[in-house]
């Protein structure tokens, strides 16, 4: 488990926005693991200040990020239908959302109302063909797989998974060997 701090400050909503998204992609993108949780700090003054806190779980792995946004509104309900709709079209398929955080701010002198939501959210990695699968991916793939199966190969229809990789059956034949092979050697 680790923790990350990401925030922003700013005298503009839309700059405060910008860079908490455009830190996250930074921050996030290089790093392993799911979003286990989050706190989502928002406040408005003279200053908007943003801090996400994630802790972040390297146990699996995920697409993972911050939305934010924001909208002008009419009143409160307007702003924050407007920015609802902005974030709600901007997840990916598939997201899992860990936390949100929605806040309205009138502004003193034009009296003019903004909404800010900001959305933590976790999403499968993009799916790519078995094919394209690296020999190390293979191999963590199907020792996944055979770690569900008491590390039996005789319950894999091995043909079957050759077909699937676009390998021949002696690849996978040497690639369960080779996993046997290193299970026995982690395990004296």
């Amino acid at each position: 488990m680790e923790l990350i701090a990401i925030q922003s400050e700013s005298v503009n909503i839309e700059d405060c926005v910008r860079d908490i998204v455009s830190k996250s992609q930074n921050i996030l993108s290089s790093k392993h693991g799911i979003i286990h949780s989050s706190k989502i700090r928002l406040t408005f003054g003279a200053f908007m200040n943003l801090t996400v806190t994630l802790l972040l779980d390297s146990s699996g792995n995920n697409r993972k990020g911050i939305l934010a946004d924001y909208s002008p509104g009419k009143h409160k309900e307007d702003a924050i239908q407007k920015t609802l709709e902005k974030l709600n079209s901007a997840l990916p398929r598939g997201a899992q959302i860990v936390d949100f955080e929605i806040r309205t701010y009138t502004t003193p002198v034009t009296r003019r109302t903004y909404a800010v939501g900001v959305v933590v959210y976790n999403a499968p990695l993009e799916v790519k063909s078995f094919t394209e699968y690296t020999i190390k991916e293979r191999r963590e793939l199907l020792s996944k797989v055979l770690e569900n199966f008491n590390y039996n190969p005789r319950v894999l229809n091995i043909s079957e998974i050759a077909r699937m990789f676009g390998v021949s059956r002696d690849s996978i034949y040497y690639d369960i060997e080779q996993i046997l092979r290193d299970r026995k050697g982690t395990s004296r």
